[in-house]
């Protein structure tokens, strides 16, 4: 087996809150609050979206992006990313429009005006933007990498930020995922008759569809024992469809079988899942079955997009957070919804609105994106 990887910090924000006990506390209300943001489509529609509001930010970068993931690393223990040997820090980040807010504005004034704006930079759209700018900030000159795998991406940050401890190739990984609002993702989604006119309804007969956000979520990786572990990881791609899941959600079960047997667990070990849940209804039918065939009925789960919006990108980063959160707080966040099931699912132990206490000591998050590629993670805390 493969040396253990753990978490030895965290930071968190999005919807629920600028900074991480502030969406700690939202996060575990009784009465978490749903995305309340909005945003005017090209067609004139209004939607909702899980909008962060920021204050006093620690600079003045060149994206929202990056303001996000500045803000994050500024709640980071600097003395666990500080090594000696900077050449030993890598920087691992997933996005899906990174830099696209800033340069869509950036090319309206170009049509409009026909020159660029002063400050226009097409770099910020690249992909590996977020992590260069975090490896710039914290001196990192070991391998410093984007994974932009649409909805996979801030888990799979993760994932790829344990390979290269295990590889020898770093000794401490600053790993996680940022993506912000913007009007391409939005009306693209839109385009794809894919976004909810309410508030999402994930699981439910009634699900319309998704809700989009921002925000993200670092964390500091290395194999040097901490009371969290990143005990487990399994990635599948099965291609079914450019957009659309597998129905039967075959890669989703082998993603999450994969990241048991990595952590050396059974089914029964996990005591919370928290659910890719985006509230459209080929992915929530696909994500039941494969819970139900890998968890059975039994095990409490929920999605909380329906309070953050889906983060794309950033999403298995912040849910990741999330799942910390939940274990070390022994509650369980609520699967926000109208309560009323679909009878085409199997049946799935939803947490309720309110939440639930626990004394879970594991959890899994799962992420699914475009393409059939999926991720599971499996985080264990000790209290």
């Amino acid at each position: 087996m493969a040396h253990a990887i753990y978490i030895h910090d965290f930071a968190v924000l999005c919807a629920l809150g600028g900074d991480t006990e502030a969406v700690r506390h939202a996060l575990l209300s009784p009465e978490p609050q749903r995305v309340s943001g909005s945003w005017t489509l090209t067609d004139g529609r209004t939607v909702p979206v899980g909008a962060v509001t920021m204050d006093a930010l620690p600079d003045d970068p060149d994206s929202r992006c990056n303001a996000m993931a500045d803000r994050c690393l500024a709640e980071i223990d600097r003395p666990l990313w500080n090594i000696a040997d900077k050449s030993r820090l890598a920087v691992v980040m997933g996005t899906s429009s990174c830099g696209l807010r800033e340069n869509g504005a950036a090319f309206q004034r170009r049509i409009a005006d026909g020159v660029w704006p002063s400050g226009f930079n097409l770099a910020i759209q690249e992909f590996g933007n977020v992590a260069a700018h975090i490896a710039q900030r914290t001196g990192a000159t070991g391998p410093t990498y984007g994974v932009s795998t649409a909805c996979t991406s801030g888990a799979k940050a993760l994932a790829g930020g344990a390979r290269l401890i295990q590889s020898g190739m770093a000794d401490v990984v600053i790993a996680g995922g940022f993506d912000a609002l913007c009007d391409l993702t939005l009306n693209g989604f839109s385009s794809l008759e894919a976004l909810a006119d309410g508030v999402s309804n994930p699981f439910s007969v009634n699900r319309h569809g998704i809700n989009l956000g921002e925000g993200g979520a670092l964390f500091v990786l290395s194999a040097e024992p901490s009371p969290i572990r990143l005990a487990g990881w399994g990635e599948s791609a099965d291609a079914y469809h450019i957009s659309a899941p597998d129905p039967e959600g075959r890669g989703a079960e082998a993603a999450m079988c994969e990241a048991l047997a990595r952590a050396e667990l059974k089914a029964e070990d996990i005591g919370y899942l928290n659910l890719h849940g985006t509230g459209t209804k080929l992915n929530d039918l696909m994500e039941a079955r494969a819970v139900s065939r890998v968890f059975g009925s039994d095990l409490p789960c929920s999605t909380t997009k329906p309070l953050t919006g889906h983060m794309l990108g950033a999403a298995g980063a912040a849910e990741a957070a999330f799942a910390i959160m939940a274990l070390q707080a022994g509650r369980l966040p609520g699967n926000v919804w109208d309560g009323e099931r679909d009878p085409e699912m199997p049946p799935i132990r939803l947490v309720a609105p309110g939440g639930e206490a626990s004394d879970a000591r594991a959890a899994m998050s799962c992420s699914y994106a475009f393409g059939g590629n999926n991720i599971a993670l499996v985080l264990e805390v000790t209290r």
